[in-house]
């Protein structure tokens, strides 16, 4: 049984409301589950289940409730959306599906939080500290956070997250403890790896591996240097294909050398792995009709680097760049926007190809992230194909 603090008693007791006494009871479930001895305070908060196309009624009524006398007592804000908010008529999406997905939205805005949608809070003012504790619900966030950041989240549920942004704490269990951020299995890196496209290709060979031998947490070494966009790309396809919330990689990121290297699980990648993986990833008979790119969201440097690529050109493909609406913001006023949308190419912002109701609209995505591979076939159907982002924009142009 978890020990509270008499202000977490008395929230459970009903003393601040309704919405702090359910949310209290949803953590100390959870945290009876886990057997955690106490809560800990939490920094910030990242919801998932935000796409009415997910959330449907049923999760509509849950956050009505919860909003009825709920406020956040922490930074809080939310997963992509089923659309983008403002421009959502351009991208095909139904009013109706429209005006369901903006009563989600108010929902969550009556309850305090922050309604940037995005699933790369740490690029846009949701950004936590080495060592800080999260509710975090979002896979490559969650990966993120605790690998590169080396702050400490475990993957929550769209339910828990919001109880820990009602009650400010979470069960002090599982990633949040020293004793479970241990790796389990090092990865020798043998070819180079550059770019977003081949950092997802090496996430889902790690992912794929860790599901297959029944560990969760890789040591990787052999990487000399990465970018922020790389390491969001690896986060996001080692957490698809292989459920992995944190990982160390050598002389990147923050906690490699805090815990002992393992020495007895140990495989090497080479060329030959990096190549027959990309195959994997690659739809030969695919009919490209879609090009995405930004899932995670795309950065403001990835923005200009596709302004860069479009300027001057026009594009034959429907052609979606979807990121977080303060870096929309931050490329309308560089001048990126333009460029790119007078190519012909659209921003969508607050949403992404993985939540946005879009099944049976195209045959074919290319995209430069393994993740959004695996959901184009999963979710929608799409055959795939995946390239860097300048081989997506090429795409998008011939």
């Amino acid at each position: 049984m978890m020990k509270l603090t008499t202000e977490e008693q008395e929230m459970l007791e009903g003393k601040y409301g309704k919405a702090a006494k359910k949310s209290m009871e949803i953590l100390t479930t959870l945290g009876d589950i886990f057997e955690a001895d106490s809560m800990v305070k939490v920094y910030g908060v990242q919801i998932a289940g935000v796409s009415y196309a997910n959330l449907g009624e049923a999760g509509l009524e849950f956050l009505s409730e919860m909003a009825e006398d709920g406020k956040v007592r922490v930074l809080t804000t939310l997963n992509p959306a089923g659309m983008d908010r403002e421009n959502w008529q351009a991208l095909g999406i139904d009013e109706e599906f429209a005006k369901n997905q903006n009563r989600v939205i108010d929902a969550f805005a009556k309850m305090g939080i922050i309604t940037t949608c995005s699933c790369t809070p740490y690029l846009i003012g949701n950004t936590p500290h080495y060592g800080q504790h999260l509710a975090w619900a979002e896979s490559s966030a969650v990966c993120y956070a605790n690998s590169v950041i080396g702050a400490r989240t475990n993957r929550e549920g769209g339910p828990s997250a919001l109880a820990s942004a009602i009650t400010g704490k979470t069960p002090n269990y599982g990633y949040h403890l020293d004793a479970n951020r241990y790796s389990q299995v090092h990865f020798k890196v043998n070819t180079p790896i550059r770019g977003t496209d081949q950092f997802g290709i090496l996430g889902k060979i790690i992912g794929d591996k860790l599901v297959e031998i029944g560990k969760k947490i890789p040591y990787i070494s052999g990487i000399p240097i990465a970018t922020i966009e790389e390491l969001k790309s690896f986060c996001a396809s080692v957490a698809t294909y292989g459920g992995t919330a944190l990982f160390h990689m050598e002389e990147i990121t923050p906690e490699y050398d805090r815990y002992p290297k393992p020495s007895d699980n140990v495989f090497k990648i080479d060329k030959d792995d990096m190549n027959q993986a990309r195959l994997e990833l690659i739809d030969e008979d695919s009919e490209i009709d879609f090009v995405s790119i930004g899932c995670p969201h795309a950065s403001i440097h990835e923005i200009a680097t596709i302004a860069e690529l479009l300027e001057g050109k026009k594009i034959k493909k429907e052609f979606w760049i979807t990121t977080a609406r303060p870096t929309k913001k931050l490329a309308d006023a560089a001048g990126y926007s333009k460029l790119i949308e007078d190519a012909g190419a659209k921003f969508a912002a607050d949403t992404c190809c993985v939540v946005a109701p879009i099944k049976g609209r195209f045959k074919g995505i290319m995209v430069d992230s393994a993740k959004a591979c695996y959901y184009g076939r999963a979710k929608n159907k799409f055959k795939v194909r995946i390239g860097t982002l300048e081989q997506c924009v090429e795409e998008a142009i011939k």
